[in-house]
C-alpha cells in the first residue's frame, strides 16, 4: 500500500533573520524526506536558492485600496493560507513567529472548516520579548498562542519568558535551532582572507539585521579598542536601520577604514570560516543562530549573556558570554582569544564539536517530525 504524502504549509519572514533561515532549512530537509512543503509568504525565502523537488512557493499579494490606511497583510495572508491549504489538502500549517503568522493561521483554519488542519507555532524571540509584549499586541499574541494546536520555542529561556509575559496555560515544547554542519564547516575555504585582511591582521566578524537590539554601537566601540591593541579588521555582514549610525560611529572612532560593510549576503557559510573571532553582543538573544553557525565553522564566539545564548555557548569552553553594554569586556575577551592561538583553536574545536553533537540539523528536524505526527493524527480524525 502506498504511503500517503504528508503536506505541510510553512509561513515565515523571508528575510535573512534567524526565524526565516530555520523555517526555510526545515522545509528543505522535510522535502528531502518526502514531505510536500508549501511556503506561503510575501516573497521567496532567502535560503530557497534553487529549485528543490517537493517544495512549492505561494506568494501573498496585498491590495492597496484608498479606504485602507495600511495594507491589510494579515487578512491577505490568512486568505492565501486557506486557499493553498484547501487546494493542496494541507494537514499542517507551521508558522514561524507568533504575530502575525499564528493569527493569520487561526483565521485560515476558521475558513477551512469542516476540513481539519493543525497549527504549529514556533516562537523565535522578538515576537515574544519585544513585538508581542507591546501593549497593543499582547492580547492578540496570547490568543494566537493559545489557539495553536502545538507550540514550540527555540530555547528554554524563550519558553519561560512566554509563560511569564503571557501567562499561557498550554504546553510549549523546546526545539533548539539547528545548523547544517556539512555546510558550515571550518574547511569551507571558498574565499581567501586576503579579501579582507593583510597577512598578520586578525579578522573580527559580526552578522545581523543591524537593528538596535544587535548593539552595533558595542561592536564598533569594542573593535576600536581591539584595533588599538593589535592589527585587525572588522567584517560586518548584513544590513538594516542601524547601518548609517554604524558608519558614523566608526568614523568618530577613527576605524572606518578598517571595517568592511558587506551588506546582506547569502554566502555566510563562506565568510564565517575566515573569522578569527565572531562577536554578537545583542541586548537580547533568544538563541543566537548565527553564533551557532560560527561555532560550526570552527570560530570562537563572544556573545551576549542576556537570553538563551548560555544554552548554546559554553562560557570559557567554546566562547565567552559578555555584557552587551560593556565594550571594554567584549574587547578584552576578543583580545584574549586573538592573543593566544592555542586557546583560540581549542575554543574553535569545542564549538565545532558542540554544534555537531547537540545542534545537528538531522537531530532537530526529527523533533519537529514528532510534533507533526501528533498534528497529523489530529488532522486525520474525521470531524
Amino acid at each position: 500500500m502506498e504511503t500517503e504524502v504528508r503536506r505541510i504549509g510553512i509561513t515565515c519572514y523571508p528575510t535573512p533573520g534567524g526565524s526565516g533561515i530555520v523555517a526555510t532549512e526545515l522545509g528543505i530537509r522535510l522535502a528531502r524526506k518526502g514531505y510536500e512543503v508549501h511556503f506561503i509568504s510575501h516573497s521567496l525565502p532567502v535560503r530557497l536558492r534553487e529549485f528543490s523537488e517537493n517544495i512549492f512557493f505561494h506568494e501573498v499579494h496585498t491590495e492597496n485600496y484608498p479606504v485602507f490606511q495600511h495594507q491589510p497583510y494579515v487578512l491577505s495572508l490568512a486568505a492565501r493560507m486557506a486557499e493553498v491549504a484547501d487546494f493542496h489538502k494541507l494537514q499542517v500549517l507551521h508558522v514561524h513567529y507568533a504575530l502575525p503568522h499564528a493569527t493569520a493561521a487561526y483565521l485560515a483554519r476558521g475558513m477551512l472548516r469542516p476540513q481539519r488542519i493543525c497549527i504549529v507555532t514556533t516562537l523565535h524571540g522578538t515576537d515574544i520579548t519585544l513585538v508581542g509584549a507591546h501593549p497593543s499586541f499582547h492580547r492578540i499574541t496570547r490568543f494566537s498562542i493559545e489557539k495553536s494546536n502545538r507550540v514550540t520555542a527555540v530555547s528554554r529561556f524563550l519558553r519561560e519568558e512566554t509563560y511569564r509575559l503571557f501567562n499561557v496555560t498550554r504546553d510549549i515544547d523546546v526545539i533548539y535551532n539547528f545548523v547544517d554542519t556539512d555546510q558550515f564547516r571550518p574547511d569551507r575555504g571558498r574565499l581567501s582572507r586576503s579579501h579582507f585582511a593583510a597577512p598578520g591582521e586578525s579578522i573580527v566578524m559580526h552578522a545581523s539585521n543591524f537593528r538596535p537590539v544587535k548593539k552595533l554601537d558595542t561592536v564598533i566601540a569594542a573593535f576600536a579598542r581591539i584595533r588599538k591593541a593589535r592589527a585587525a579588521k572588522l567584517v560586518l555582514v548584513g544590513d538594516g536601520p542601524e547601518r548609517p549610525r554604524a558608519e558614523q560611529w566608526a568614523r568618530e572612532a577613527g576605524v572606518l577604514d578598517d571595517i568592511a560593510f558587506l551588506g546582506n549576503r547569502d554566502c555566510v557559510e563562506d565568510l564565517l570560516p575566515l573569522a578569527d573571532v565572531f562577536v554578537l553582543p545583542s541586548a537580547n538573544e533568544s538563541f543566537g543562530l548565527v553564533a551557532l553557525e560560527a561555532m560550526s565553522s570552527g570560530v570562537p564566539v563572544v556573545v551576549t549573556r542576556v537570553g538563551g545564548t548560555g544554552e548554546v555557548v559554553l562560557d570559557g569552553d567554546c566562547g565567552y558570554l559578555v555584557d552587551p553594554d560593556d565594550p571594554e569586556m567584549v574587547a578584552a575577551r576578543c583580545l584574549d582569544l586573538l592573543g593566544d592561538e592555542e586557546k583560540r583553536r581549542a575554543f574553535g574545536r569545542c564549538g565545532r564539536e558542540r554544534a555537531v553533537k547537540d545542534f545537528h540539523v538531522d537531530r532537530l528536524v526529527e523533533q519537529y517530525e514528532k510534533v507533526y505526527e501528533c498534528a497529523f493524527e489530529a488532522a486525520d480524525r474525521k470531524p
